[in-house]
């Protein structure tokens, strides 16, 4: 077989296997995540504690630079200590050596299974979660089918002079070993599939259990410099814990160097298997990093704290200039500064909200990942100003302050559901939408032009109710409310005679028509809570409706015109 050819097939199986890791990963963390991020967030300051956390999270995300990024979010708003976060690496990186060990055994058999399976789930229910369950076992299938595949294109390398040239070298340079394992565990961005690799080559003959052992060992040290390219903008307290797990890592592979005979004839006196080899070496030397580390986390946390000292103050870019703790002992003022905020934080889901339905008739991506980029900064400032309001709670504050502190608190809620409805729902029927090439009909596309434009003219009116506290302005928004309900019911019905008349365009996006008026109208829901507090003190609501007055009751929308005066 000629040499380019075996390459070929070679890179081939690294792609799929690559390609198979990144399917569970972004499977759990599109299904799971919010489990695994709260899992995070109650880390608490015992090293035994976050390095479990740690563990099991890399396992099931299949990835220590997952659990690496995860936490640089929590070390960005300062909810996870530098010892914790230590750790919590310490223990990621053992995790990810399980799922090596999981993956070391002869599953062969289990390749049609879980491919069936997944697709078959895939096919058979709409449900968000099992649709990531059947793409995490298509990956977890696609990842044993491209070992096969790697085993089986690196057969013929087995009798290439070349070859046998590259190895014995690297045999024979155990330090240039470690290099170009780091290096090529670098560039694969993945420590899991790298180590499968090799032990495909370990299995297939191609490489002895010594130079497995060492291409293993720079296996680890690559993989933790993978976060660093996601790391280059956060703040120094969220790159110390990079620095911190490199330089363990270091110090675990000169040591481990240094003893590679006798650690080849230990892992050969546990099995004879050279698969298993390396992925008992690889389990055996991330768990004893993670014991003879963890006590030392508080130790190195506190040199990494004087190596990479925090911005200056005076040079540090402030996010959320309003938010001074120092205001803390003057509600009053605190209050103000937290309403300041909020106010930019509706600008920004007002801003998503406006872009939302032109990503409805784009040919590319670009405004879609723009509108993303802003949910990730609404969720950040959402948090930012809840942990704000919780530090002002625990100080002395007389009923009414404590009555705006929840109301600021649930209107910052409010909103950043509508930035998650936003994401989550429109612009992934807008992906769906330019994905499949489909069309609205243009009596359709006219509805929800319409229907957008009355949710748009509600979110202004939401945010001058909750500015203002204009008592005949939160009457207004929440009777539009019961226009919206009609105005979907006439978009419905329309749709629906539209569909009897068998308009092609209109059967092929019969759903996301619907779903896009459903989502919209959640985004209503949300806006709407905003004049409760104002409305219930006056008296004015009867359970969940408007009490009747003399004045008369606006009248119901058409087309996207602004909402009656009450």
């Amino acid at each position: 077989m000629p040499g380019h050819v075996i390459l070929l097939n070679l890179f081939g199986g690294v792609a799929l296997l690559l390609w198979g890791t990144h399917m569970v990963q972004g499977a759990v963390l599109r299904g799971f995540g919010a489990e695994v991020r709260a899992a995070i967030g109650r880390v608490a300051g015992r090293p035994a504690g976050a390095a479990l956390t740690g563990a099991v999270t890399a396992a099931t995300l299949q990835s220590a630079t997952a659990t690496a990024v995860l936490l640089i979010g929590f070390l960005r708003r300062g909810m996870i200590a530098l010892p914790a976060a230590l750790a919590m690496m310490l223990g990621a990186d053992f995790g990810t050596t399980l799922v090596v060990q999981a993956l070391s055994f002869d599953l062969k058999a289990l390749i049609p299974a879980f491919l069936v399976v997944g697709v078959v789930l895939a096919k058979a229910t709409g449900a968000p979660r099992a649709q990531q369950v059947a793409r995490a076992l298509i990956g977890l299938g696609l990842m044993l089918l491209a070992l096969g595949l790697v085993v089986s294109a690196s057969a013929p390398l087995r009798d290439s002079g070349l070859t046998l040239q590259l190895l014995d070298r690297l045999r024979t340079d155990p330090i240039l070993a470690v290099v170009v394992a780091a290096l090529l565990a670098w560039l694969m961005h993945s420590s899991v599939a790298f180590v499968l690799f090799v032990i495909s080559l370990s299995g297939g003959g191609l490489i002895d259990a010594r130079l497995a052992l060492l291409l293993t060992l720079g296996a680890n040290l690559g993989g933790c410099l993978v976060p660093f390219g996601l790391a280059l903008d956060a703040p120094r307290a969220a790159r110390r814990v990079l620095w911190g797990n490199l330089a363990f890592r270091a110090c675990g592979v000169l040591l481990v160097l240094a003893l590679a005979g006798p650690a080849t004839a230990l892992m050969a006196r546990l099995t004879d298997d050279p698969a298993r080899q390396v992925a008992n070496f690889h389990s055996l030397f991330n768990l004893g990093l993670a014991l003879v580390c963890l006590p030392f986390t508080p130790w190195a946390a506190h040199l990494l704290t004087r190596a990479i000292p925090d911005d200056a103050p005076e040079t540090r870019p402030t996010r959320l200039a309003h938010l001074d703790d120092a205001l803390l002992d003057r509600p009053a003022l605190a209050l103000n500064a937290a309403t300041r905020e909020l106010m930019r934080l509706s600008d920004i889901v007002e801003l998503m909200l406006r872009e939302a339905l032109s990503t409805f008739t784009d040919r590319d991506d670009r405004r879609v990942r723009e509108i993303a980029r802003m949910e990730e900064e609404v969720d950040a400032l959402q948090e930012e100003i809840k942990l704000y309001l919780a530090r002002l709670m625990q100080g002395e504050l007389d009923a009414p302050r404590s009555a705006q502190v929840l109301e600021l608190v649930l209107f910052t809620t409010n909103l950043e559901h509508i930035g998650d409805i936003i994401d989550n729902g429109l612009l992934r029927m807008a992906v769906k939408k330019q994905r499949k090439a489909l069309s609205f009909s243009p009596e359709g596309w006219r509805d929800l032009q319409a229907f957008h434009a009355v949710i748009a003219e509600q979110m202004r009116l939401a945010l001058t109710v909750f500015v203002t506290r204009d008592c005949g302005m939160a009457r207004r928004l929440v009777a539009q409310k019961d226009a919206l309900r009609q105005l979907e019911i006439e978009a419905t019905e329309r749709h629906i005679a539209r569909l009897r008349d068998g308009l092609p365009e209109t059967i092929e996006t019969s759903a996301l028509h619907l779903d896009v008026l459903r989502d919209l109208k959640r985004i209503n829901a949300h806006l709407t809570t905003v004049a409760y507090p104002i409305l219930e003190p006056a008296g004015a609501l009867r359970g969940s409706r408007l009490r009747a007055t003399k004045t008369a009751e606006p009248q119901a929308v058409k087309g996207a015109g602004r909402p009656a005066d009450a």
